[in-house]
């Protein structure tokens, strides 16, 4: 969810749709059962177990029903999770608990862009997964995947749960009303570029339906413009390159021309106002990594069912999200939740959220899979192959250890030069300052 995704996306209902996968989860649930702990000891001794799981926005777990399988599967563990909407406001109240030691679920979510900071930062913090077997599951993911969640000697802190290939979603009666084609492989021809889908934008503006703007937001639209970019903030060495990297800069400037062209529906991202907008029509199209797909149906409800579609990405593939779950130090109960992430983290669990979630798995054998999903929530979109083929076509990215806070202070900068009509200058300026304020 989980940017919102997602994470930032970290998405509310993060949800996602089609087939189902009787015999393959069956398969998967045998397999996982297999690749748990070597010496089979429990934490607690084999009794009554309650496990708690601490994420940001719903990856979707409760609402497909893998926990009440789980729980089934597993005779005396329960399972009780918690959420926070936004992850800013996630990570800041995981580091205070981390440093003081108390506090902590058995589970805790980690978002992509804070997998460095846990990896090269806070390793001591974390349960080594070896300890209960987790190199036995390193051919089940990509190598970045795997790697970004490698400790300097070695340690394995999390396991990867989805990643955020990104598409378009659109409103195609929104659309229809403004005389805009609706066929998401025409307007994937339309919008082949940034620059067309802007123009887009602006014959939208001309025709729209009363109180809809083009996009939710241009924070939304530079988060999954920079996610098409393998390096971001940081260089392959480690240094900060943000301030000086081109592409950042043109991400920069493509959100404000957007902003300065009022595309905009100027919402803020996972606040209430933006919620309620999915219901009252208020933005044509959302840039939207798979994990975005399930908040959507989440927020606009079954109102909204065959009214979105998805259609490819302008300006090419790329990426915007994905987490990790991870067992910190402090867990009560270490090795029972190893099990769990193990379990929900397995090919068959991740290809079950995608087709009832739109969570895009991370493990490689989920991938196949689902290759030929469809979503009748979205118009019957081809959700497999188009999120598949982005995923394959996306960099692998640069992350650095500050990569989501640097993020937050340009996206709260645009929020500026879209809500307020700060100079775009002066709202840079305010970026850097965030940045330095923020990391040093």
């Amino acid at each position: 969810m989980p940017t919102a995704r997602a994470a930032g996306r970290t998405a509310g209902a993060a949800g996602k749709a089609a087939v189902r996968l009787g015999a393959v989860a069956l398969a998967g649930v045998l397999l996982a059962a297999c690749g748990g702990s070597p010496d089979g000891a429990s934490d607690s001794a084999g009794g009554e177990v309650t496990l708690t799981v601490d994420l940001f926005g719903s990856f979707g777990y409760q609402e497909s029903g893998l926990y009440a399988e789980y729980e089934k599967l597993h005779p005396g563990v329960t399972i009780k999770q918690t959420d926070t909407e936004d992850e800013a406001d996630y990570w800041k109240s995981l580091q205070t608990r981390l440093a003081g030691g108390g506090g902590l679920a058995d589970v805790q979510a980690v978002e992509v862009g804070r997998i460095a900071s846990v990896a090269q930062q806070q390793a001591d913090r974390f349960e080594d997964l070896r300890k209960h077997g987790a190199d036995k599951l390193k051919s089940q993911f990509p190598e970045a995947k795997w790697t970004a969640a490698t400790g300097k000697n070695g340690e394995v802190l999390g396991l990867g749960t989805d990643v955020g290939p990104e598409a378009m979603c659109y409103r195609s009666d929104l659309l229809a009303a403004a005389g805009l084609p609706t066929d998401r492989e025409e307007l994937a021809r339309k919008w082949s570029t940034w620059d067309g889908y802007l123009d887009l934008g602006r014959q939208y503006k001309a025709k729209a339906p009363a109180k809809s703007a083009w996009l939710d937001s241009v924070g939304s639209l530079y988060s999954v413009m920079i996610g098409q970019q393998k390096e971001r903030y940081y260089d392959a060495s480690g240094k900060l390159i943000w301030d000086t990297n081109p592409a950042l800069k043109t991400a920069w400037d493509t959100s404000v021309t957007a902003a300065h062209d009022g595309l905009s529906a100027k919402l803020d991202q996972w606040s209430p106002q933006w919620n309620q907008a999915f219901t009252a029509g208020s933005f044509a199209t959302l840039p939207c990594p798979a994990w975005m797909l399930g908040y959507i149906k989440g927020q606009a409800g079954d109102a909204g069912k065959g009214k979105w579609d998805i259609a490819k990405l302008p300006g090419g593939a790329g990426n915007w999200g994905g987490s990790y779950l991870t067992v910190p130090r402090a867990a009560k109960h270490k090795k029972e939740a190893y099990e769990l992430i193990a379990w929900l983290t397995a090919p068959a669990q991740q290809a079950r959220l995608f087709q009832k979630q739109g969570s895009f798995p991370s493990a490689t054998a989920a991938i196949g899979q689902i290759a030929g999903a469809t979503d009748p929530y979205f118009s019957g979109a081809p959700i497999g192959s188009i999120f598949g083929d982005a995923a394959k076509a996306a960099p692998v990215q640069v992350l650095g250890v500050h990569d989501q806070s640097v993020a937050q202070q340009i996206t709260n900068a645009l929020g500026e030069v879209e809500r307020k009509g700060t100079d775009p200058e002066a709202a840079w300026a305010n970026a850097r300052k965030g940045v330095e304020n923020t990391i040093g």
